[in-house]
């Protein structure tokens, strides 16, 4: 009897380690392409699907990668992004994709993918690129890239890229998740709405309290 519910045990445990180590769930269907009517569909992770009957090549499909996006902005990039929003076949499937523009010089400053690792390879340019782990080491990755190279952010970790070259970068990048999600570090900080109270933020980062007002009065670029 012991064996019996040790073994029982066991397999719970088991069961509950495969699901926590997922990303996102794993689909029980060939596809499931989101549709907003819930009188036409399923509910699932988020979405409703589309009758697989109806389901068409337009829903799997998304074109324009190829065209350079505009980087005329403050932090001097753009994110392109291609996930559920706009290719609606990759609901429940647990990927998606962006192409990130850099103008010389341009960065895209620290954030994270609460719901996704993130693969990147750069198309042209040179990038200098790294990660920050968490508590208590905060210990700082970081590599320079060029054409071909490529690099992990492991999932939930704040990271960044910059272009450290004179001419303009591309770079291209998977996620492990239909809906990565993006919060960027300063933006969500400093450009909250409301404003986080100035009392607290100065004491959190150590700065006088005019400086954070400062920021805080600042427009904060979501090149998303």
């Amino acid at each position: 009897m012991q064996a019996i519910h040790f073994l029982l045990v066991f397999v719970v445990l088991a069961l509950a380690s495969s699901f926590a180590s997922a990303s996102d769930p794993s689909p029980l269907q060939d596809f499931c392409v989101a549709i907003d009517d819930y009188k036409n569909g399923v509910f699932v992770n988020g979405k409703f699907c589309k009758d697989p009957k109806l389901a068409k090549p337009e829903d799997f499909f998304f074109s324009g990668l190829n065209i350079p996006r505009n980087t005329s902005n403050p932090v001097g990039s753009t994110v392109t992004p291609v996930n559920v929003a706009q290719i609606a076949g990759l609901n429940t499937l647990g990927v998606s994709l962006v192409r990130i523009d850099y103008a010389p010089y341009g960065q895209n400053p620290p954030h994270t993918h609460p719901r996704a690792s993130e693969i990147l390879v750069v198309q042209e340019g040179t990038l200098y690129v790294g990660f920050v782990t968490s508590n208590p080491e905060n210990k700082l990755f970081t590599k320079i890239l060029n054409k071909g190279d490529v690099f992990v952010f492991p999932i939930g970790l704040i990271h960044f890229q910059f272009n450290i070259g004179k001419t303009n970068a591309v770079a291209f990048a998977g996620l492990s998740s239909q809906n990565p999600g993006v919060i960027t570090i300063a933006n969500a900080v400093f450009g909250s709405d409301p404003p986080i109270n100035p009392d607290f933020l100065a004491r959190a980062f150590q700065l006088d309290q005019n400086v954070v007002k400062s920021l805080q009065a600042k427009f904060w670029w979501d090149n998303n």
